[in-house]
């Protein structure tokens, strides 16, 4: 993300993240720390998420629970996981939006060529 001003203050980064363009704003949260092992094997922290990835819960009351996405939502920054569901008032059940700040990527999907190569470092 580009950054009018690169600040240390939070108020500063909060205030220029909530009025950056939304194009920049998916590219920026929808990004997930990645497990140890794919750290050592892929030489980078984060990743950008996408359906297919396995993730493990790390905060929160799901914590500890692995899944799959299903879905990711980059504006907000929020994935839904396989398994990771709330119980409605009126029944049923709804899945619950994760911030991708609080999971672990510990699977990587790499049907797409163009992932693999960027990860990799060949590209």
């Amino acid at each position: 993300m580009k950054a009018s001003t690169s600040s240390s203050k939070p108020v500063k980064v909060r205030k220029d993240l909530a009025n950056s363009p939304i194009r920049e704003k998916g590219l920026e949260l929808a990004r997930a720390m990645l497990s140890t092992d794919l750290k050592a094997k892929y030489a980078t922290n984060s990743v950008r998420v996408r359906p297919g990835d396995n993730v493990k819960l790390v905060r929160g009351e799901y914590a500890g629970v692995e899944g799959k996405i299903q879905k990711v939502f980059p504006q907000e920054g929020r994935i839904t996981v396989e398994g990771v569901t709330r119980e409605k008032i009126a029944g049923g059940t709804t899945p619950l939006r994760i911030h991708t700040s609080n999971v672990v990527v510990t699977g990587l999907n790499l049907d797409d060529k163009f992932r693999r190569k960027k990860l990799e470092g060949t590209a």
